[in-house]
């Protein structure tokens, strides 16, 4: 008997701490300043590094200066908690309907918590306040299914972008 309530309230306190971490994930999402952010400036920077960290440093990439260099004319989304970048991306307009979303990163902390789906939703509004009627991007495969539950959907076949597969995803935005 004693070995049962003790399961139980192992089970109770478990349950409990599960509710309080999701509390305090709420309440980061809540927080959570999203933003435009200005080429070569300290936010700016730490969205570069987030990027390397994320999406470059495990492939064994860098950006080159002319990578960077040709963002000053896009679209430069950061989420930060108490001025720290926990996430962003990248909008470059592709024709006068379509931009295209890149370079989207999360803090390895942070995800599947819902910073990169309100990090979409900013990114979304931005471009159709800009007169964007679609947004798409090249996907990397592993993050297929975080898009699909965004409403994007894949276009075409596979191919490989930056040594890995990706595929054309699209939304109509509304």
């Amino acid at each position: 008997m004693t070995r049962m309530v003790r399961i139980c309230t192992d089970f109770i306190y478990i349950t409990h701490t599960i509710r309080v971490i999701r509390v305090l994930f709420l309440f980061l999402l809540a927080y959570m300043d999203i933003q435009l952010i200005q080429h070569n400036t300290p936010e700016y920077n730490q969205m570069v590094t987030l990027r390397l960290e994320i999406l470059r440093t495990p492939l064994g990439l860098t950006f080159t200066e002319e990578q960077l260099e040709k963002e000053k004319d896009d679209i430069l989304i950061g989420a930060f908690e108490e001025g720290n970048i926990i996430g962003c991306c990248v909008l470059t307009p592709h024709n006068s309907n379509t931009i295209q979303l890149r370079q989207m990163a999360v803090a390895t902390g942070i995800q599947a918590k819902g910073a990169g789906r309100k990090i979409v939703e900013y990114a979304e509004e931005t471009a159709l306040d800009r007169g964007y009627s679609v947004l798409m991007m090249h996907a990397r495969n592993t993050a297929l299914d975080f898009y699909r539950k965004c409403g994007y959907e894949v276009k075409g076949n596979e191919f490989i972008e930056v040594t890995i597969p990706h595929h054309h995803m699209e939304k109509k935005l509304k």
